[in-house]
């Protein structure tokens, strides 16, 4: 499945953004999808999976800001962020694990930047 990735952009600490990762198929079926970021320097390291039952993870730093969700008739997956901070600065990255074996498909990855 193809991932295109959309929103993102410049904003003030404080501020919130949301990102939104639409397949090129229906998304019911994978097993689960979820969000990557890096860090100019960092590694990738994930902010939050979604499975196809609704069940979350969140890496902790993000947990009570950020909210995962997909909606599977739009066959798109957002990631709602909020009270964002200088540290959530990355390039932020969707993916879709179809079987649950292992990540397959990538976003193309987007941009957010926040500013003091």
């Amino acid at each position: 499945v193809q991932l295109v990735q959309s929103g993102g952009g410049l904003v003030q600490a404080g501020g919130s953004l949301r990102l939104s990762c639409t397949a090129s198929g229906s998304i019911s079926g994978i097993d689960a999808m979820g969000w990557y970021r890096q860090a100019p320097g960092m590694q990738r390291e994930l902010v939050a999976s979604i499975t196809s039952y609704g069940s979350t993870h969140y890496e902790d730093s993000v947990k009570g800001r950020f909210t995962i969700s997909r909606d599977n008739a739009k066959n798109t997956m957002y990631l709602q962020m909020n009270s964002l901070k200088l540290e959530d600065t990355a390039v932020y990255y969707c993916y879709a694990d179809p079987m649950g074996w292992g990540i397959t498909d990538w976003g193309q990855g987007t941009q957010v930047l926040v500013s003091s």
